[in-house]
This record gives structure tokens, C-alpha cells and sequence, in this order.
């Protein structure tokens, strides 16, 4: 076992993680729309602990990951659009399953540029959901990587 730092907004703990454990996969959107106001990114709650993320999961049989993606926005975000096939960037961090087990994962994110947002969905009533700009996108998400992820995807994108 070794030790890992998780923060949130109040305090940051000490978590015992198992070591050299092999990261599982998971596929997130990044989901995108332009407006006069600048780029904006939408942000939904994790239905358990309630923290800023963009949608993401686990790997679907017969789907590439860019399509996985695809559909985990759908699904709990009730958005839809155009998706890139191949990934923007990757983080890492440890899932906390309600048994407490910490599971590490390596999440690949694909930008996808919102063209549909649905008014009723899968998830609807089990999370929040937030369009946000740069700097609002940026104090909201927790995760460090994906925060970087955020950043780097507004600063190439075309002006």
C-alpha cells in the first residue's frame, strides 16, 4: 500500500491505494459550444459526491472509445454532437466505488462540439449541469489533469 493526497474544496485526506495496480480504462467528452460570449464547456455533477466532471465511463463492447465518450455525454448529459476520434489529452485518478475501494484509471478525452441538447435525458434528474466559460470551467473541475485538459483544448482552439 502507498499513500495518495485527495483534495476537494474543505480538506485533503490521506488515501491507502493499492500499489502498481494497472489503470482501468475510461472514455470522457469534452463537451463544447461557441457563443458570443466566448467557448463554453459543459460541466455535470457526479451523482454520488456531487464534484464538477465532464461525462465520462467505462468502456462499451462493439463502440470505439470516441463513440463511448459519445454516448456517456448523451447519456448523462443529455448532449449530442460532433466528436473527434482521436483523444485531446489524458488524466489519472482513483475512483471511489461505494465500497470504498480505490480503483485507478486512466481517462481518455475526446472534444465533442455540442450541436443537440436534449431537454429530457437518462440522467437528468440525478445530476447537475453547468455550461460554463474558461474561467468559471476552470474553478469548477477538481481534477488537476482534467483542468489541463480544459486549458489546453481553449488556448488551441481556433480564435
Amino acid at each position: 500500500m502507498r499513500l495518495a493526497r485527495s483534495t476537494n474544496a474543505d480538506a485533503t485526506t490521506a488515501l491507502a491505494v493499492p500499489a502498481k495496480k494497472a489503470a482501468s480504462a475510461q472514455y470522457a467528452a469534452l463537451p463544447y459550444r461557441e457563443t458570443a460570449n466566448g467557448l463554453e464547456f459543459l460541466l455535470i455533477t457526479t451523482r454520488r459526491t456531487r464534484r464538477w466532471i465532464v461525462p465520462k465511463g467505462w468502456p462499451m463492447d462493439g463502440r470505439a472509445p470516441h463513440a463511448a465518450a459519445a454516448r456517456e455525454a448523451l447519456e448523462e448529459a443529455g448532449v449530442s454532437g460532433e466528436t473527434g476520434d482521436k483523444p485531446i489529452g489524458s488524466y489519472r485518478y482513483f475512483k471511489e466505488r461505494k465500497t470504498g475501494e480505490l480503483v485507478p484509471c486512466k481517462v481518455d478525452v475526446f472534444a465533442l462540439k455540442v450541436k443537440m441538447q436534449r431537454k429530457n435525458w437518462a440522467e437528468k434528474d440525478a445530476r447537475e449541469l453547468r455550461w460554463c466559460l474558461l474561467s468559471e470551467a476552470l474553478t469548477c473541475v477538481g481534477e488537476p489533469g482534467l483542468r489541463q485538459i480544459i486549458r489546453r483544448f481553449a488556448a488551441s482552439y481556433p480564435k
